[in-house]
């Protein structure tokens, strides 16, 4: 599912007020880690998680996070990265058209 400029301009401005519901650190995406973050998107759909690692590391766990998971990066600033996946049962985020 990709998402149009106008659906992204949308989540962004919901991502300015969003905390970070997980934290990857030293230990990158561990099972436990890789659990949260889907545990997050399936409640939240739009999370916020922070990447506490160089610009590469960063980067690597970003696209690791697009296709583990199926999710759409919003934005990423600094080291923190917002992601959007549509839960099809229960869904909490209503895009514009």
């Amino acid at each position: 599912m990709s998402l149009s400029n106008r659906q992204l301009r949308f989540l962004r401005g919901l991502c300015h007020t969003l905390k970070p519901v997980v934290m990857v650190g030293d230990k990158g995406l561990s099972e436990n880690v890789s659990a949260e973050i889907e545990i997050a998107l399936d409640h939240h759909e739009l999370v916020k998680i922070k990447l506490k690692a160089d610009r590469d590391t960063r980067a690597g766990w970003i696209s690791q996070i697009e296709q583990s998971f199926a999710a759409e990066t919003v934005q990423t600033i600094g080291q923190v990265a917002c992601f959007y996946r549509r839960n099809p049962e229960k869904p909490v985020v209503d895009l514009p058209g």
